[in-house]
């Protein structure tokens, strides 16, 4: 008996060997995979039994997104949470109504919000616990900032996460403290962010399966065909198995754990009989070097501007951010893993934060002869043009978080940095220039999911308000697109199964409503998705 194939056809741009590729048609053997690309004619007389699929619009490569967080995400975004995120309520107005609206309704139950963000929100109060104790009483309250960088908490939040002032800070994090030694109600860093919402968490596992499920199907409805959990969670394998049995899983998921300071380097997982899960799996392991530049914590060489709204986020003049780690305690985390085979992905977006990490990977590199290991820079906000290129002489691979350009463009420029240092934030083209296969993100919960808008910006480096950035380098369509295919799915060490659709991998497909190459970039950032497939089968 031969191989059930299938025929798709339409206008297919496949991302291979160039950008520019046009084919008419794609076959497909059962399993999924692409067994030849080229002329519908030919295609169809060489293999008349295929069925055959008429993709309507046009199709390139499933979307691939590389820093996400759907584990937690599933959560946060979840009518669990109230989403006070710049992007859904606009001003602080808007953001102090919903607060006292949610709580008027909790009837004494916890009160979790996520989205707090004063940068973009002008004229939200400093959020310590003695406001937000005012604010809540006896009622637990937890509000995640924007950046998921730090949360604040009232006394009863604390009580219920078993917080008080013994708790030790965690390594590479910290707690706001009082005078006297109390918690003041602020959590900075992942490991003391954890604490706080550690009560929420666990009250989720119950209906993970469907919170996962819920968000996955989003992401999936967004064209994206491949994610990765960059704060990733082993506990999520039973609801992933779940969600797979019941054929709900509708992308593929990567996975990296988060490293611990002194933590237990896991065996690298092998699925029965040695064959790789084309699926889920887990293919490298997380750490910070620093936080976030709405709060004030990232590593630089340059400080913070002197403005208002530097002011009202707490920074003094001059104020420069620290790294969360020194280089030496930086490299006794990263150590272990590296010396597994793990590969490492680091989130730097301050250029002292940068070379830090650089100088940490660049001593594993040698110690461990490392040829192939594409360690991973994050969110690199502040990177120059000199870091990319030190860092692509390494082997080491960048992600961009180029969505800040839309949302907080104009406060990077005139409210944080500047026009030279804000202006060139998450500069891409530079990125390319120096020889790096770059990738853009959205990071999980921070900005909405939206790879197609984040190649616009990353060509036109336009702002919501219209304004151009005044320095940086846009990049050309071809990277642009590459960015979240062929790229996204090397740095995922992926790049033998999706990414392209060329014989061999699998046919993993978007179809959009118009041509991703030559769209003016505001129409890509629009662009409808009409249908997505997963190996050859239709998913949303």
């Amino acid at each position: 008996m031969g191989v059930m194939t299938t025929l798709f056809t339409g206008r297919i741009r496949p991302l291979a060997p160039a950008a520019d590729t046009l084919v008419e048609a794609l076959l497909v053997d059962d399993d999924g995979r692409i067994l030849a690309a080229g002329a519908t004619a030919e295609l169809s007389a060489q293999h008349p039994s295929a069925a055959h699929v008429a993709l309507d619009g046009w199709t390139m490569p499933g979307l691939i997104e590389p820093h996400g967080h759907p584990g937690t995400a599933a959560v946060l975004l979840s009518d669990r949470v109230l989403d006070l995120r710049p992007v859904v309520l606009p001003d602080a107005e808007a953001v102090l109504t919903a607060l006292r609206t949610a709580l008027a309704a909790a009837g004494g139950r916890p009160v979790y919000a996520n989205g707090w963000d004063a940068l973009l929100q002008r004229g939200l109060p400093d959020p310590d616990m003695r406001l937000l104790d005012e604010w809540a009483g006896s009622t637990p309250l937890v509000i995640v900032h924007n950046s998921g960088h730090s949360a604040y908490f009232n006394a009863a939040a604390a009580r219920l996460a078993g917080l008080s002032r013994e708790t030790a800070d965690p390594v590479g994090a910290s707690f706001g403290r009082t005078a006297g030694g109390e918690l003041d109600g602020v959590a900075l860093e992942a490991g003391a962010v954890e604490r706080v919402v550690a009560p929420l968490l666990l009250a989720a596992q119950a209906d993970i399966v469907e919170l996962l499920g819920a968000h996955l199907a989003d992401l999936s409805r967004r064209g994206i065909t491949t994610v990765s959990d960059l704060s990733g969670n082993p506990a999520l394998t039973g609801a992933v198995d779940a969600l797979r049995a019941a054929g709900r899983m509708p992308l593929r998921l990567r996975w990296y754990e988060m490293s611990r300071p002194g933590g237990a380097v896991t065996a690298r997982p092998v699925t029965a009989g040695g064959a790789e899960d084309h699926v889920m799996r887990q293919i490298g392991v997380k750490t910070w070097t620093d936080g976030s530049p709405w709060i004030g914590n990232i590593a630089t060489s340059f400080p913070y501007l002197d403005t208002p709204a530097t002011r009202a986020l707490g920074l003094e003049p001059g104020h420069r951010g620290a790294s969360n780690y020194t280089a030496d305690e930086l490299h006794a985390i990263a150590d272990p893993y590296a010396a597994a085979g793990w590969q490492l992905a680091c989130h730097a977006h301050g250029d002292l934060a940068i070379d830090e990490t650089l100088d940490v990977y660049e001593r594993l590199i040698t110690a461990y002869g490392l040829t192939d290991h594409r360690f991973r820079l994050e969110h690199v906000g502040a990177m120059t043009a000199a870091q990319f290129a030190r860092a692509a002489a390494l082997g080491v691979t960048v992600s961009l978080f180029v969505d800040h350009l839309t949302y907080w463009g104009d406060a990077l420029v005139d409210d944080l940095f500047g026009p030279e240092r804000g202006g060139a934030w998450a500069d891409a083209g530079a990125a390319f220039a120096a020889g790096h296969r770059a990738t853009f993100h959205n990071d999980g919960w921070v900005t909405p999911a939206e790879p197609l808008r984040n190649m616009a910006v990353a060509e036109t480096r336009r702002t919501r308000s219209g304004r151009v950035m005044p320095t940086g380098t846009p990049v050309t369509r071809g990277q642009a697109l590459a960015a979240h295919t062929t790229n996204a799915a090397w740095q995922l060490f992926s790049e033998h199964e999706v990414g392209s659709l060329v014989p061999g991998l699998f046919a993993d497909l978007v179809v959009l409503d118009r041509d991703p190459l030559t769209a003016p970039a505001e129409e890509l950032a629009t662009a409808e998705v009409r249908e997505v497939f997963l190996a050859g089968r239709r998913v949303n």
